[in-house]
């Protein structure tokens, strides 16, 4: 007959062993056991995910982050990344373990509060997307505590349930990172969920030659030994799925917007004469989304715009949006008008994902509407009469789910989200009239400034700042209803 010995905060478990003996074992081993549990352990184990609709592994529970130290050395030709990240976080109950999400990568060692902790990967071989942490002697409940993981390895490409990648990108000169959902725990560890917001300091050391940008602030670049090394802070919270690294032969340029927020712009050379002219009119777009939105809701501000063909897609990355070739002046204001509604304002869970793609598609009608193209209503009417695309399967994808309940986590980034969600917020104008509903567009933007919000706390705002208005047809007709509501 086999048996396990296994010691679990403490209390030695024995497996495979009938419950007779196994009492016999304890009275036999009684006093030993006794003296390695004066140090008990505390608590439980953090749940791995936080049970998110769409990515249920996505983030950990337990803890809140809210600082990542990320010092990261990239050597492109071989692929390697090595890395230490230095996460600041507080127990939120007793742990005697808690998960890091992590994919790929080899993990060295972890220490929690300076001292060496147990870890294991789960999903067998390191391929999973959990480090199990178990520091010594356990966490209690409102305990601040610092975790340092060491790692080292080829980040892996992640491929979403939708077909398109994320994770760390390979490049022609680089490589370049990018996180929506879940991409970013290919290159860092840590609680990879939109509800789980920090502030970062990222620092890149790269072959001589090449740049690294990131998020935030550049604190400084300095180039010794053949390595030249790039400081980044962001100072305001941020969701790790817009984190980014981008590194290349970059072309930068730095300057100030008319109220002196800087401009910080990153451009493959490949790229620059294309994207010259759109990429002026940066401190333009932001004004305008001043006036609109509220005020900007960061320290800096610009664009990374990497080769055409490098991402698969745009994404709005904090500070600096990621452009896969030169973006139209739609894309611009699309990608910008996330820093207000998606980066500040965060969703809660993926399924809120229409406040962020519903906001930023519906900026872009009102940028047409204000710069001499299709007012808003011709947009909503021509999506309803299925004018607006070039098939009717276009157009009839629009109806497919609602903008509120996706229908899998492969179609977050489908019409539903983006174009029907943009019709909810005309729906809301139309009721309201501009007055209340600039109103509105600037105070969700503001109550909820670098938060989380969920679509019922929106509808809930809403219904506040129109309190004689009867919205339940349009929450449930075309928030929440299945298919194509009546003609309105």
């Amino acid at each position: 007959m086999s048996s396990t010995w296994v010691m679990v905060s403490c209390r030695l478990r024995i497996t495979g062993v009938p419950r007779s003996v196994t009492v016999v074992a304890f009275a036999v081993l009684g006093v030993l056991v006794l003296g390695a549990c004066e140090g008990e352990v505390r608590g439980g184990e953090g749940a791995s995910g936080v049970g998110d609709p769409y990515f249920p592994k996505a983030g950990n529970g337990g803890y809140d982050v809210t600082h990542y130290g990320l010092t990261l050395d990239y050597d492109p030709e071989v692929r390697r990344l090595t890395g230490e990240a230095e996460i600041e976080a507080r127990a939120e109950e007793e742990l005697s373990a808690f998960s890091l999400d992590l994919k790929g990568m080899e993990v060295e060692s972890v220490e929690v509060g300076g001292e060496d902790a147990r870890f294991d990967r789960s999903g067998g071989g390191g391929g999973g997307q959990e480090l199990v942490v178990r520091p010594a002697g356990g966490l209690g409940e409102g305990d601040v505590f610092t975790t340092v993981v060491r790692y080292s390895g080829r980040p892996v490409t992640v491929t979403d349930p939708d077909g398109s990648e994320e994770g760390w990108l390979r490049t022609a000169d680089g490589a370049l990172a990018l996180g929506e959902p879940v991409g970013s725990m290919a290159w860092f560890p840590g609680n990879h969920h939109p509800s789980d917001k920090a502030t970062y300091d990222i620092t890149v050391s790269v072959p001589e030659g090449l740049k690294a940008v990131s998020n935030g602030e550049l604190r400084s670049s300095e180039t010794e030994g053949g390595r030249a090394t790039f400081v980044w802070h962001v100072g305001e919270p941020m969701a790790s799925y817009v984190a980014t690294v981008a590194v290349g032969e970059f072309e930068t340029r730095v300057s100030k917007t008319g109220d002196g927020l800087p401009v910080y712009v990153a451009v493959d050379p490949g790229e620059v004469k294309a994207s010259a002219e759109v990429l002026a009119r940066i401190p333009e777009v932001v004004e305008w989304a001043e006036l609109n939105f509220g005020p900007y809701p960061f320290s800096s501000t610009g664009a990374i715009v990497d080769r055409e063909g490098d991402a698969g897609y745009a994404l709005e990355t904090q500070n600096r949006p990621v452009f896969p070739g030169a973006p139209g002046i739609g894309l611009l204001v699309h990608e910008l008008a996330h820093q207000w509604y998606g980066n500040s304002v965060t969703p809660e869970s993926w399924r809120d994902m229409w406040l962020n793609e519903g906001f930023a598609t519906y900026a872009e009608w009102l940028w047409d509407e204000d710069h001499g193209g299709d007012s808003a209503q011709d947009v909503f009417d021509a999506l309803y009469e299925g004018d607006y695309f070039d098939s009717e399967a276009e157009e009839a994808a629009v109806w497919a789910f609602p903008p509120a309940e996706p229908s899998s986590a492969a179609h977050l980034s489908d019409s539903p989200v983006y174009e029907r969600g943009a019709m909810v917020l005309h729906k809301v104008r139309q009721t309201v009239g501009d007055e209340i509903f600039y109103e509105i567009l600037r105070g969700w933007a503001g109550a909820h400034r670098h938060g989380n919000a969920d679509t019922a706390d929106f509808t809930a705002y809403v219904e506040k700042k129109a309190p004689g208005e009867d919205f339940s047809g349009i929450w449930a007709e075309w928030l929440y209803g299945e298919g194509k509501p009546a003609k309105p």
